[in-house]
């Protein structure tokens, strides 16, 4: 009888060992494997990026022109954008258009407006380096183009003084029209080679209007015609094209591009421009019908807004204003872009220099 009691008792305490045991396993939490094996494996650790701040928005802007980013590798923009060699966040461009300047005071107003702002006049290559790589310029800048063809005086009087006193150089939209005179052409080619007037192209034929509809002679004819005369006359090659009339289109741009022009400028005045924002409609304003929508070309440089010259006196304040407005949004989202950035782009990318 003891003997079968040991066995017994033996028996429970077995099963109450085993029982125990399982009990244990079932109540314990399960071991962390990315932190058992991480001096094995060195698996790397999970990180939450922080939100890049979303693209600045002008209170000066119509809300139909919201602005368009043309970077594609947000690590290069972020680079380009907070290098302390090139333009500071907030630089801005005023970009205005003159046809025959007809009302000399008016004229004379915007010049003096826009040095009593602190703005100063850029060249087009200035402007294209600033747009695609953000190149230092003046923070408060201005790209005056000249609209058509022109004889000396024209420069001499309206311009000249301004190169002379302040070095403002003026951009001619150039229509290279086959039957101009050979004395015309002689005159601008010695301007072209004092510096301070550089010629770009506007097609060749005064009153076209490009557009989708065009044929592809027309647009051949306008583009690449430029482009010989250009190489014939002035020795180089065009890399700004200023649509004629205004008049542009999604083939148009395409086959402005093929042939490497690099920047387009429109006739629509929807504001100023930065580093990667240019102001554009993604659709027509019934209340200006008038200015064709560029946000579906999807080509920011090659549809760059303009102010005429009798808007552009009423803009230069609001201009000022959002160069400053941006600068300050820009420095409140610093923080963010650069963890952004050292987190994202470092591994891959050169660090932004300390200035």
């Amino acid at each position: 009888m003891t003997k079968k009691t040991d066995l017994f008792r033996s028996l429970i305490y077995r099963i109450s060992i085993y029982l125990s045991g399982i009990f244990i396993l079932i109540s314990c939490k399960p071991i962390n494997t990315a932190i058992a094996t991480e001096n094995i494996t060195s698996a790397p650790t999970q990180v939450t990026l922080p939100a890049l701040p979303a693209i600045y928005q002008s209170q000066f802007l119509n809300p139909l022109d919201p602005p368009h980013a043309y970077v594609e590798d947000t690590c290069q923009y972020l680079r380009s954008k907070w290098h302390p060699s090139n333009a500071k966040p907030g630089t801005v461009v005023m970009v205005i258009m003159f046809k025959e300047i007809s009302n000399p005071l008016e004229f004379t107003r915007i010049m003096v407006e826009l040095q009593e702002q602190g703005f100063k006049a850029i060249n087009m290559k200035q402007f294209l380096a600033f747009m695609e790589r953000n190149v230092k310029i003046p923070p408060r800048s201005v790209l005056l183009i000249q609209d058509g063809v022109f004889e000396t005086r024209n420069f001499d009087k309206n311009f000249r003084s301004y190169w002379e006193s302040l070095g403002w150089p003026v951009v001619n939209g150039w229509v290279s029209e086959p039957d101009l005179p050979e004395s015309v052409w002689v005159e601008n080619i010695i301007l072209e080679n004092e510096g301070w007037v550089d010629h770009q192209a506007q097609g060749v034929i005064s009153d076209t209007i490009l557009s989708d509809e065009s044929s592809k002679a027309v647009i051949t004819r306008e583009l690449e015609d430029s482009l010989n005369a250009f190489a014939e006359h002035y020795g180089k090659t065009p890399y700004a094209f200023i649509w004629p009339n205004g008049g542009f289109g999604l083939r148009p741009v395409q086959a402005a591009r093929q042939l490497g022009y690099q920047l387009g400028f429109t006739s629509n005045p929807r504001g100023p421009v930065m580093y990667n924002w240019v102001p554009l409609a993604n659709k027509v304003d019934p209340a200006r019908p008038e200015y064709m929508p560029e946000g579906p070309i999807n080509d920011p440089l090659m549809t760059l807004p303009r102010y005429p010259a009798d808007q552009a006196l009423d803009a230069i304040d609001a201009v000022r204003a959002s160069g400053e407005e941006a600068a300050a949004y820009a420095e409140a989202n610093k923080a963010a872009e650069f963890d952004y950035y050292d987190i994202v782009c470092k591994p891959t990318h050169r660090p932004i220099p300390v200035p």
